[in-house]
C-alpha cells in the first residue's frame, strides 16, 4: 500500500472509531502477467507475505504498533478491485482511494475506485489522493 493510501486508510480509521465499526484493512495482489521476454522472477518469491507487509508498514505509520480491536486485515490473492468488491458484501460502507489520473485514464488503465463505485455491494466513499488533492 503506497503512501498516497495511507490518507484513505487514516480517514477510513477515523470513521470506523468515530461510528464504532469493524475497520477491515483489505490488500488484493495478482501475480504480474508478462508478455514477450520477461524478467527473471525467483520462484520463491512470496507475493503474499509481501502484500502482508505492505499492509503492515500502512498500518504502522497510520496507527502506530496500536493495533484496535475494531481492526482486522486481510490480504486476498486477487485483483484488488475484485477483492474489494467481495470484501463489500455485507459491509455498511467501503472506503477507497483514488489517484486522481482522470476521466482519460480511467477509460484506458481502468480504476479500482472507479470500479468500485459501480459494482460495489455498500455505499462507497472516495478519498482522492492525488496531487491536486487539498490538504495533508
Amino acid at each position: 500500500m503506497a503512501r498516497k493510501g495511507q490518507r484513505t486508510l487514516r480517514w477510513a480509521a477515523r470513521q470506523a472509531n468515530l461510528t464504532g465499526a469493524t475497520l477491515e484493512a483489505v490488500i488484493g495482489w495478482e501475480c504480474p502477467a508478462f508478455y514477450g521476454w520477461a524478467a527473471a522472477i525467483p520462484d520463491d518469491l512470496d507475493y503474499d507475505k509481501l502484500a502482508e507487509h505492505a499492509l503492515d508498514v500502512a498500518l504502522d505509520e497510520v496507527l502506530g504498533r496500536y493495533r484496535p480491536p475494531w481492526l482486522r486485515t486481510r490480504v486476498v490473492c486477487r485483483h484488488p478491485a475484485l477483492a474489494l468488491i467481495e470484501a463489500s458484501k455485507g459491509a455498511g460502507l467501503l472506503v477507497v482511494g483514488s489517484r486522481g489520473h482522470g476521466a482519460l485514464a480511467d477509460m484506458l488503465l481502468g480504476s479500482v475506485s472507479t470500479y468500485c463505485v459501480h459494482h460495489a455491494h455498500c455505499p462507497v466513499t472516495v478519498i482522492r489522493t492525488g496531487r491536486s488533492c487539498a490538504g495533508p
